[in-house]
């Protein structure tokens, strides 16, 4: 008998053992490569290859837009290209880069309390362009009253204060261009602790209403800007769009918005990496919580707090409690900016990555910023959640550069926004400035028909006086001094009215001339009628 046929399996076996170990190792490094290259979204070789295509900024804008062709035109950053840094040519390398360590510059803020209306307090730390110029990053100088320059109040991200690597990139790069940078760090962040019942969220605007009111009032030679970076981007944008043509601001600039919280939720739920990314997030808002557990125990639910595994956990079990929302959904749809966007009257940039792995595209309100000329919608393919590192050594981010160009090139134009909703500003006496209706003279008329003039004055004591000489003539009218009291009244009518009384005189002359026209003209036509005979 011959010798039994092989098995397929035992011949394909043997063939395997017959190539070299290493050649294995180079199939697992290659699978694992494009494996890893492909999770973590590289995009490396498309910005080698296409780089003159898939790097340009795109830009979306209404098409008579006088912001687009009157400033961001001359933006050349805007215009250009974004070329992430080589070995971070990942979003989530990015971001998590920029979160562990973002090589921010080193430098000391200037710390200022603010004590809101309902007692809680805010800290506002200070960086200006005369620390960055004298080159002294730790002895600060106070800005005076009377100082002119450009002031940027910057509000920051989610669980971030001002000691994040972005918020110290765009701080430095935004006082050297020089600028006086204000952060506005939310309550309960900063080191400073949470001393009311009212705690932020992702809708609440008050806060900065408030601070720009105080920095209006503090400095108001100095004109304001702000800039908001990624739920500070949804509050600021929420407060523009609350504001209208009342705000104070000359421009804004939103950075890495979430716009639409409802459809963040969904998305940040959806693949694997996005739920690390959530539940990474969750731990930051935990961490805020127990800095503030006295509170948290009170107000909201503690013990869902620390059993909370999403952000929409932790909003159920703290933010709806403290917010009093109905339903975390209810409070997603309150909040979100982008039923805002239509109503923005400053020159408003906005920038969002579109593989940002935090804030999606789908939540990008394209078409209302296209429809609203006072925005300009800037998104790069590539750049992370706040991230855009460039160059070589990652030493800058894209988006801080392009924001300074953008509010130079503002600040220098026409273009900015001017409050058309003036409060009328206190006179050296500190009281406001009467409309011209309310400027006098008054004609005060007595029960008995007695008529007395009454002129307008800033103080308010010889107002009194001539309405208390007013009341002594009612007082002294009798049937036995009628006509004199009469007379006195009318004279005095015409010593404080003087040219009011013709003027009167010259009104009635010409309302009545119509009428006394058609009466002599009805009088002559009837004149002129032939009578007529009965035969």
């Amino acid at each position: 008998m011959g010798d039994p046929i092989p098995s397929p399996y035992d011949l394909l076996f043997q063939a395997l053992s017959l190539i070299p170990i290493r050649h294995y190792l180079y199939a697992f490094f290659t699978l694992w490569t494009v494996f890893f290259y492909n999770f973590l979204e590289f995009h490396f070789l498309g910005d080698t290859f296409l780089h003159y295509f898939k790097c340009r900024v795109n830009l979306v804008f209404h098409p008579d837009s006088p912001l687009y062709h009157g400033v961001v035109s001359r933006c050349r950053i805007l215009h250009g290209r974004y070329v992430a840094t080589p070995w971070l040519a990942s979003p989530h390398l990015q971001t998590c880069f920029l979160n562990f360590n973002g090589l921010p510059p080193v430098f000391t803020y200037t710390r200022q309390l603010f004590r809101a209306s309902d007692g809680g307090t805010i800290a506002l730390d200070w960086l200006t362009n005369s620390d960055v110029l004298d080159g002294d990053l730790h002895n600060q100088k106070e800005i005076t009253k009377q100082d002119t320059t450009h002031i940027a109040v910057v509000v920051p991200g989610l669980t971030s204060d001002s000691s994040s690597a972005y918020l110290k990139h765009l701080a430095y790069n935004t006082a050297k261009s020089g600028w006086n940078v204000v952060i506005s760090n939310h309550r309960g962040l900063g080191g400073v602790s949470v001393t009311s019942d009212r705690f932020y969220n992702a809708g609440w605007t008050e806060d900065i209403r408030v601070v720009i009111r105080y920095l209006q009032q503090e400095y108001p030679l100095a004109p304001l800007f702000a800039i908001g970076t990624s739920i500070g981007a949804n509050i600021l944008v929420k407060y523009l769009g609350e504001e209208g043509e009342k705000t104070p601001l000359r421009g804004a600039v939103a950075i890495c918005s979430p716009w639409d919280l409802l459809i963040g939720d969904r998305f940040i739920c959806r693949t694997l990496k996005q739920k690390l990314y959530d539940r990474a997030l969750t731990i930051g808002l935990q961490g805020y919580a127990q800095l503030h557990e006295p509170q948290y125990t009170r107000l909201a639910n503690w013990e869902g707090i620390k059993k909370s595994r999403s952000i929409r956990d932790f909003d159920n079990h703290a933010t709806c409690h403290v917010g009093k929302f109905e339903t975390v959904d209810t409070y997603y749809r309150k909040s979100s900016s982008t039923q805002y966007v239509g109503n923005v009257a400053v020159p408003l940039l906005c920038i969002s990555a579109l593989d940002d792995p935090l804030c999606t595209k789908e939540a990008i309100p394209w078409e209302e910023c296209r429809a609203n000329k006072n925005i300009v919608l800037a998104t790069t393919n590539h750049g992370g959640h706040l991230a855009f590192f460039e160059g070589l050594t990652a030493s800058s981010l894209w988006w801080v550069r392009a924001t300074n160009e953008f509010l130079g090139a503002l600040s220098c134009s026409r273009h900015m926004h001017v409050r058309k909703v003036q409060e009328s500003r206190s006179s050296e006496s500190g009281k406001q400035k009467e409309p011209s209706i309310n400027q006098g003279p008054y004609l005060n008329t007595g029960e008995d028909g007695l008529v007395a003039a009454v002129k307008y004055e800033q103080n308010t004591n010889s107002t009194a006086t001539s309405s208390e000489e007013a009341t002594q003539l009612l007082n002294q009218t009798g049937p036995q001094h009628k006509d004199t009291v009469t007379k006195r009244s009318f004279n005095k009518l015409c010593r404080q009215t003087k040219g009011s009384v013709w003027l009167i005189g010259y009104i009635g002359v010409v309302t009545g001339f119509p009428l006394v026209g058609m009466l002599i003209n009805y009088l002559f036509r009837k004149k002129q009628q032939p009578t007529t005979s009965n035969y």
